[in-house]
Parts: C-alpha cells; sequence; structure tokens
C-alpha cells in the first residue's frame, strides 16, 4: 500500500469510492458494538465471583476485633490499610480506605477545597478570585469534568513519552492561583505511558507559590501490566516528604479494575497530617464507608503477591485484545500514514492521533455504523482538542471477535476521514 500523501487525485478518488462500499456494507448491517468506556469483560469479573461468597456469616464480620457491620472506622479498618499501603508502597496511617470509587474520592477533595479549603489554604477555593488547574494532555475526562464542575481554568500541558512538560509546569506553578495538577502517572489513561524517573523527580520537587497546591496522584493502573511482568513504581509519597513538601501530594487508587467496578474500594494515600485534616471534614459527611467490602476485598486479594498474581489472569484475558487493536492498526493504517498510536505495555487504552482535523469525522462515521467510541475531544479540557486528532480506544470490554470487527471498521472509517480531508 502507498501512502495516502503518494497517491493521485484520480487514485485517491478510486480508493475513496471502494471504501464507501466497504463502509455501507458495514452500515447495514445494524451493529451495536462498544469501545468507549474502560470497562473489564465479563471474563474478568468471572474471575472475581468468589469475592461475593468469601465473607459469608456473622463469624467472618470480625477482624482485628472490629465488627464491620456496625459504625465506626471511617478511615478504614486495619486489615484494609495494611494491604493498600503494602500495595501502593505507603504506611497504612498514610491510608484512607473509602468507599466503592477513587473517582468519587478525587471529587470529595476538591470539594472541600471549594467549601473549607485543604490544610494549608488561606482561605476556601471558592473566595479566591480565580483558580488553576494543570492538566495533562491527551488526559482522563473525568478529571477535567471535575475541574469543570468547579468553574477551574484548566491549562493544558503537553505529553510525551516521557510525562508532562516539566519546563511548562515548573513555569505555570510559578502562579499563586495554580492550585494543582491532575497525573495518571502509570500508564496513564489514553496514552499508556510510564512518568520518567526525571519527570516523577521534579513533580516531586516542585515548589508552587500555592501553599495549598494538590498534586492529584491518580495511580489508577499502578498494578494493571498486560504485556509484561509488574513494573514496579515508586512512592510519591516519601518522594514528596523527601524534597520538603510532604503535604502537596494525594494519590489514589482502586480496585474498580481489580476486582468488581462499581463494587470496589476507593483509596487516598496522603501524608499522616492530611489525612488528619480530611477525617476531620469527613466525619460531617459520613460516619464510615462500607467496611464489609473492604473486608471482603482483604479476604479476596490478602496481600501484594496473591494480587499481582490475580492481575496475570487479567492480562492474560486483556493482551489477546490489546493485540487485536495494535495488529489492525499496524497491518491496515501504518502503511499510508495517516495516523500514530500509542503501544501501551499496560493500562487499559490506547491513545490514537488520526490525521488533524479528521478525529470528529472518525468518530461521527463509527457511531453511524452502529461502534460507539469516546467523544473526540474528550481528552482535552472542555472536550476541545486544538488538533481535532486524538481518539481512545478502550479494547476491555467487547469479546476478541467482536473488537476485531470494530477495528476493522474503524480503520475503513480512518482511511476514509483522512482521503476526503486530503481532498477528492
Amino acid at each position: 500500500m502507498k501512502a495516502y500523501s503518494e497517491l493521485t487525485l484520480q487514485e485517491r478518488r478510486d480508493e475513496l469510492a471502494k471504501l464507501q462500499k466497504i463502509y455501507q456494507d458495514f452500515h447495514s448491517r445494524g451493529l451495536n458494538l462498544n469501545m468507549a468506556r474502560g470497562k473489564p469483560g465479563k471474563d474478568q469479573l468471572d474471575l472475581v465471583s468468589d469475592l461475593l461468597t468469601v465473607v459469608s456469616s456473622a463469624d467472618d464480620c470480625v477482624d482485628d476485633g472490629i465488627d464491620v457491620r456496625n459504625y465506626g472506622n471511617l478511615t478504614g479498618i486495619p486489615s484494609a490499610k495494611r494491604l493498600f499501603a503494602e500495595i501502593l508502597g505507603t504506611k497504612p496511617e498514610e491510608i484512607l480506605v473509602g468507599g466503592n470509587a477513587s473517582l468519587n474520592l478525587m471529587y470529595d477533595l476538591i470539594s472541600k477545597a471549594y467549601t473549607h479549603g485543604l490544610l494549608h489554604s488561606e482561605r476556601p477555593w471558592s473566595k479566591e478570585p480565580t483558580v488553576k488547574f494543570l492538566c495533562p494532555v491527551p488526559g482522563y475526562d473525568r478529571h477535567f469534568k471535575i475541574s469543570q464542575s468547579f468553574g477551574m481554568e484548566m491549562i493544558p500541558v503537553a505529553m510525551d513519552e516521557n510525562g508532562p512538560d516539566m519546563d511548562k509546569v515548573e513555569a505555570l506553578v510559578r502562579d499563586p492561583a495554580v492550585k494543582g495538577m491532575w497525573c495518571v502517572p502509570k500508564y496513564s489513561n489514553p496514552g499508556g505511558i510510564i512518568y520518567s524517573d526525571e519527570v516523577i523527580d521534579r513533580i516531586a520537587r516542585l515548589k508552587p507559590a500555592a501553599p495549598d497546591f494538590a498534586l492529584m496522584w491518580d495511580n489508577a493502573y499502578c498494578i494493571h501490566d498486560v504485556f509484561c511482568d509488574f513494573i514496579p513504581f515508586r512512592d510519591i509519597l516519601t518522594l514528596c516528604r523527601e524534597a520538603g513538601s510532604p503535604d502537596m501530594v494525594y494519590e489514589f487508587a482502586s480496585t474498580s479494575k481489580v476486582t468488581f467496578p462499581g463494587a470496589g474500594v476507593g483509596v487516598m494515600a496522603a501524608s499522616i497530617d492530611n489525612q488528619k485534616y480530611m477525617e476531620s471534614l469527613l466525619t460531617v459527611e459520613i460516619i464510615s464507608y462500607d467496611k464489609l467490602n473492604q473486608l471482603r476485598h482483604v479476604r479476596f486479594l490478602k496481600d501484594k503477591d496473591t494480587t499481582l498474581a490475580l492481575m496475570k489472569r487479567h492480562a492474560q484475558i486483556l493482551a489477546p485484545k490489546f493485540s487485536a487493536v495494535l495488529d489492525a492498526l499496524e497491518a491496515e493504517i501504518a502503511p499510508l500514514g495517516i495516523a500514530s498510536w500509542t503501544k501501551p505495555k499496560g493500562g487499559y487504552f490506547v491513545s490514537l492521533d488520526a490525521m488533524p482535523g479528521t478525529a470528529k469525522r472518525v468518530v461521527s462515521l463509527m457511531k453511524q455504523a452502529g461502534v460507539t467510541l469516546t467523544g473526540a475531544g474528550a481528552t482535552y479540557p472542555l472536550g476541545i482538542d486544538p488538533l481535532d486528532s486524538n481518539i481512545r480506544i478502550a479494547p476491555t470490554l467487547p469479546p476478541v471477535s467482536e473488537l476485531k470487527l470494530a477495528m476493522e471498521i474503524l480503520c475503513v472509517c480512518l482511511k476514509i476521514a483522512a482521503l476526503e480531508k486530503l481532498g477528492v
């Protein structure tokens, strides 16, 4: 196959006519395929079904002398703190074990920053003239939605294979209105990038002008290796403490893609002083999170080694799905020179950059053919991708057979949009 840029006008017209016939065939099938969100597939959920029965009697409900059916232990039962501290490489006293999702803990932290301020805030963020937040892009749409919901000014920061542009970050945090930054340091959403040691060190050594700068360290995919053995990650709490900013960072993780999404356990790791301050605010909001669910997870996951062994079984299910995406792009799109994409070793997404000016067209064509993708632009604040290029592919939910069909359609749509852009 020749690169599309090398085709003559007539060759482009002939190619487009051929592709439109293929597309119409797909369109006529009445398909209903979904690659929009990073949901585990049924076979992954079946892996963890023993979670439903691991606590099955009243006697099972006592842990460390605590009856988990009752009130109390707002910040989590001790055994759950120990488990997640081991997984994250932190101390149990730095762990808050919350409800079923880390996103809720992130939202709650930002909400409390607006209503009460954080530990070192001079006043609640709602009293600030302007609140700005740094948003590495392409990034996680739900992070940006949190910032948007509070009226923050979101500042995009470009990502490369090492992480955010730290020269820009270090310059921007000199502004006291910059109150924080979103980060997904391992297998970033959507690019699958692992922040380099240099980038992590520079982040930990940041000296923001805002005393209450919140480094939102969303370690959502910390144990989600797919094509490799577990890649250890560094404890950001220790790094910030050693750099003299122990209260700057809030680390988040969950079991949403380890056990049951929507019925997992969310975790926040932060300094002891931050934990005490957050507990003083949370105690007005909630008496305790679901300790029975925390105990189920402790009994099922047991320890870090057992958890990593489970993640290996997840990886065996996910690897063929990621391969289906990457193989299709390599075979059908790479020779044409019309797109580029990441090749992550883990996480839940593949980040695809279509020909600039075509992402919305590709997503629209896919929708008309019965395939749902994350909206074009969703990986940028306010949904505005300045190049109209980035598309997030979530390969985890569909069976491999459906995924291969969806990728056939995606490749056709990428080609049609590129030819239209080149001019026919």
